[in-house]
């Protein structure tokens, strides 16, 4: 597995500047406990169709440490994962889930410090009976999100870098990041200002 540990040190919405709307997943993607640590890894895909978490399951047992479930489901009436797979995936060094749907035993979860995202909770669990490949492409969040796709997720939100602009991205990231550092307030505030007052004057703004 390549590092990309440098992404754990570049918040999500520093990403969200560099890549766009459309690598963001929407805010209903949240992390279920709080204060939730930053988490970025790369992305170990499932899909789950409605009713049905047997793939999470299975992908609990085959993704490599470091790596983030990233799960397609959209079932808003079933959990697809509890207290006991959570636990084990922490324990096989899963980074975090990424669910687009439902978990429940959010104490127990809360209780490990394990992160996950999603839409919510609800103390319904699905069937196991619906095979699907894994590390296909899936939709989460209305990201489409690939195996080794860069995953960051922090209280912010959820970010995905394609894997093919890692390095790129990262390292524009990076250099965003320390210039940000090296700026004090009243530097920004005095071209933020002047910045606003062009884009106002060009508008025909008067006030």
């Amino acid at each position: 597995m390549n590092d990309i540990s440098g992404f754990s040190g570049v918040p999500s919405t520093t990403l969200a500047d560099l890549l766009g709307r459309g690598q963001v997943m929407d805010a209903g993607i949240r992390p279920l406990w709080s204060p939730v640590p930053r988490v970025a890894g790369p992305a170990f895909t499932v899909r789950c169709p409605p009713g049905d978490n047997l793939m999470l399951h299975a992908a609990v047992h085959r993704a490599e440490p470091g790596s983030v479930l990233v799960v397609e489901s959209g079932d808003m009436d079933h959990a697809l994962a509890g207290g006991n797979v959570c636990a084990v995936a922490q324990r096989r060094g899963v980074a975090a889930i990424v669910a687009d749907g439902l978990t429940r035993d959010l104490a127990e979860v809360r209780e490990a410090g394990f992160p996950v995202y999603a839409r919510g909770v609800i103390p319904v669990p699905g069937t196991k009976a619906a095979v699907a490949p894994l590390n296909g492409p899936v939709r989460c969040g209305g990201v489409t999100v690939r195996a080794g796709d860069i995953v960051v997720a922090d209280e912010e939100g959820v970010v995905v870098t394609p894997a093919a602009r890692r390095d790129e991205v990262l390292l524009t990231a990076e250099k965003k990041l320390a210039k940000e550092a090296a700026e004090t307030l009243d530097q920004w505030e005095a071209a933020h200002r002047a910045r606003i007052d062009t884009i106002l004057r060009e508008q025909g703004f008067t006030g």
